[in-house]
């Protein structure tokens, strides 16, 4: 039981950021000023794709968790789902992380968090 709590909050977190992503999307695109409409698509198709595959990571686990979390399925949920997080960490710890918005420097402790807490919950089942 202990490891599937683990897992669930190591889903909600990606989820719980995911959503978060999609709300200020607008106001993030604005902060750039004058750019082109083109760069504004852009940069909302990319705004946008994070958090819906940050949805979809929460999702998924949260998904073979409850259906049957000790399977080869599962297990490969977990750890390819982790191994996405620890990639989305690293690139935000060498991009957004410079940025001195609190928001772009939580992702790297909130990617990483939550992989340790999917592996270490599979671990634990």
């Amino acid at each position: 039981m202990k490891g599937e709590i683990s897992i669930y909050v190591g889903a909600a977190l990606p989820f719980i950021w995911g959503v978060a992503h999609l709300f200020p999307t607008g106001s993030i695109i604005r902060g750039f000023g004058e750019i082109s409409a083109d760069n504004r698509r852009i940069i909302a198709m990319e705004w946008i794709i994070e958090g819906i595959a940050l949805i979809f990571i929460g999702t998924l686990v949260a998904i073979v968790t409850v259906i049957e979390p000790v399977n080869i399925l599962a297990t490969t949920v977990y750890v390819s789902s982790s191994a996405c997080l620890m990639v989305l960490a690293a690139v935000s710890l060498f991009t957004g992380y410079q940025i001195r918005f609190l928001p772009f420097r939580l992702c790297p402790y909130i990617f990483t968090t939550s992989a340790a807490l999917i592996l270490a919950g599979w671990r634990m089942l």
